[in-house]
């Protein structure tokens, strides 16, 4: 099939077998474009496009006309409510006994002395990681410029600092666990 010599162009009225051998490549190109950012398979962005654009195509009184800009505008249509289903949804967990949302006592205490745990290994930590880790574990939720100005360093240089803690922590932390599975001290 001519597209009329222009990259991307479509005819302006088109069978539906025109309209899928020529929209088809292109559409899979944007659906993989902006799937994984949606958090949704390529194949099911594709799918809802479809169905988007042939229900817009009965409200068009049966004329089959998509224009590239029209197809890339519905793909981005469609991440969006995807992006939107997936920060409501709440993933089914079989092995869960209670329902999401809900906790019990013991998993309340597990998480409180896990945070304890974490809290007292940050203090213990060398040089300005204490002050680093404590800021960013806050319930405040401080930027990295509050952050800064509260260390009297940079904020450029937050970053590599604030790595360079994590790695201290993971080793000390590490060393703990394997210690209290050889037979170590436990808590």
């Amino acid at each position: 099939m001519a597209t009329g010599g222009r990259a991307g162009h479509v005819p302006p009225v088109m069978t539906p077998n025109d309209l899928l051998t020529a929209l088809r490549p292109l559409l899979a190109a944007e659906c993989a474009a902006e799937a994984p950012a949606a958090g949704i398979e390529a194949a099911d962005l594709e799918q809802s496009v479809w169905v988007r654009l042939l229900s817009d195509r009965r409200a068009a009184r049966g004329r089959w006309s998509v224009s590239a800009l029209r197809l890339r505008a519905a793909v981005r249509a469609e991440a969006r409510v995807a992006r939107r289903r997936a920060r409501r949804e709440v993933p089914f967990d079989p092995t869960a006994d209670e329902p999401p949302g809900e906790s019990c006592v013991e998993q309340a205490v597990l998480a409180a002395e896990e945070s304890r745990a974490l809290r007292a290994t940050v203090r213990r930590l060398p040089g300005r990681c204490p002050g680093l880790l404590g800021a960013l574990l806050s319930r405040n939720d401080p930027t990295y410029r509050e952050i800064a100005g509260e260390l009297g360093i940079s904020q450029g240089s937050l970053g590599p600092v604030r790595s360079r803690c994590l790695g201290c922590l993971r080793r000390m932390l590490t060393a703990e666990v394997a210690a209290s599975e050889r037979g170590g001290k436990e808590r």
